[in-house]
């Protein structure tokens, strides 16, 4: 599944609350605040190879909510549940941000 995943995949949904789930009962409440492509790939879409340009998302959470770097299954309606190996990247003031990069 996550070699299916765009930019566009999640660009859309920018804004919008994702469940990620940490090992308790009740999932963890987390916005999408950025999806960023990396770097164009070159020759993109020219053969029959679909090569996606790397690209990275931040979620934010509360600021109380620090969680550690590891996987974590996500969820959100319309593309289901995943996992991805998120990485803490600091607060800013308005909660904990977290970083997935697609490469």
């Amino acid at each position: 599944m996550l070699e299916s995943f765009t930019v566009e995949t999640f660009s859309r949904h920018l804004g919008d609350t994702f469940r990620l789930h940490h090992g308790s009962s009740e999932p963890l409440a987390v916005k999408l605040i950025e999806a960023t492509v990396l770097r164009e790939v070159a020759g993109k879409g020219s053969s029959d190879l679909q090569v996606r340009s790397p690209f990275s998302i931040v979620f934010r959470s509360a600021r109380d909510a620090l969680l550690p770097q590891r996987i974590y299954q996500v969820e959100y309606d319309t593309i289901g549940a995943f996992e991805l190996f998120l990485v803490p990247i600091g607060p800013d003031r308005d909660g904990q941000r977290y970083e997935a990069v697609f490469a």
